[in-house]
């Protein structure tokens, strides 16, 4: 269970405090400080003395407790044992997750590469083939202080939770609210569909952009958002296209995926199931972090009719393509 989240937890968080908080974990900073993409948390690239940059995570305070933190860094050493390219957190002072300055920090090695060409077969069934061998990791236990992807998480909770906001028009909100009661009804068609599929730790979150290929193949980033969920939450992800051409994108990485892992037909059904919670949950998402400065400055779109027009017209699809016949 998450702890009760700052609204604005980074005002703190200066040049100085953060270079002040890295010296005292261990790390001898250079002065050298660039801030990368990041929302949730605050992510930098820091400068070190008498080595290269590394990169600086500080968790937003009350997202997760220590315990599913620690749950997360498990997770990547398990995979770095088994040589699966993953970045995993550097221990300083013994420690992968240390405290200082009121942040929580990990710290990373800076790895390079690029986003993955997922409309290459060659470099989907390699994809596949690692997502298999890193699920394979990830059904040997399960997580015990982060929560499920299911519908009730990333569904009903975050239906809920963006009603009791201000953010939904009021000439539209009965209209949203009845195309997400259909779209949840649609989730739970899919899941009856699926029958009792098997829970195991995932990435959760495995766009393009958080694999970095290199020439020697992918690595993964950015597991923040691992959780308890079915193998298609992280497959899902990986297909770019519409109809035929994401139904062959599919099949190209099941023969990479099933070259280390076998996988049950039946979670097709959860395909569109899952990427119609995102949908939801990733709305309420943003509403939930909107007293977060950065949010509305990145998302300024969110506060607008035309948002939730078109969150309403993307749930219509997402009813209709979960009462479709599923990847084959």
């Amino acid at each position: 269970m998450t702890q009760a989240v700052n609204t604005t937890p980074f005002a703190s968080l200066t040049p100085d405090a953060l270079l002040d908080a890295l010296e005292a974990i261990g790390l001898p900073c250079d002065g050298g400080v660039m801030a990368l993409n990041s929302y949730e948390n605050r992510v930098y690239q820091v400068g070190v003395e008498d080595g290269p940059p590394v990169i600086a995570k500080f968790y937003r305070p009350g997202r997760w407790t220590d315990a599913a933190i620690e749950e997360e860094h498990a997770f990547l050493l398990e995979l770095e044992e088994r040589e699966i390219p993953v970045v995993t957190p550097m221990r300083l002072q013994g420690k992968t997750l240390n405290e200082a300055g009121g942040f929580r920090i990990a710290v990373f090695p800076r790895r390079g590469g690029r986003a993955p060409e997922l409309e290459d077969e060659e470099v989907l069934r390699w994809m596949g083939r690692f997502m298999a061998r890193i699920h394979a990791v990830g059904a040997l236990k399960p997580f015990e202080s982060r929560p499920s992807i299911d519908p009730v998480t990333y569904g009903s909770q975050a239906r809920d939770l963006l009603l009791k906001t201000p953010f939904i028009p009021m000439e539209l909100e009965t209209s949203w609210k009845s195309v997400v009661d259909q779209a949840l009804e649609g989730v739970a068609r899919c899941y009856d569909r699926a029958g009792p599929v098997e829970m195991l730790r995932v990435h959760g979150d495995c766009h393009g952009g958080n694999v970095l290929w290199t020439p020697e193949g992918p690595h993964f980033v950015d597991f923040d958002d691992a959780r308890m969920a079915p193998a298609m939450q992280d497959l899902w992800m990986l297909l770019t296209g519409e109809g035929d051409l994401q139904r062959r994108q599919f099949e190209v990485v099941m023969e990479g995926y099933r070259q280390f892992r076998d996988f049950n037909p039946a979670e097709k059904h959860l395909a569109e199931a899952l990427r119609t919670l995102r949908l939801i949950h990733y709305a309420a998402w943003i509403a939930q972090r909107w007293e977060d400065p950065a949010f509305p400055h990145a998302f300024s779109w969110f506060d607008s009719p035309r948002y939730w027009q078109d969150h309403i017209l993307n749930l219509r699809e997402q009813i209709a393509l979960m009462d479709e016949p599923p990847l084959v």
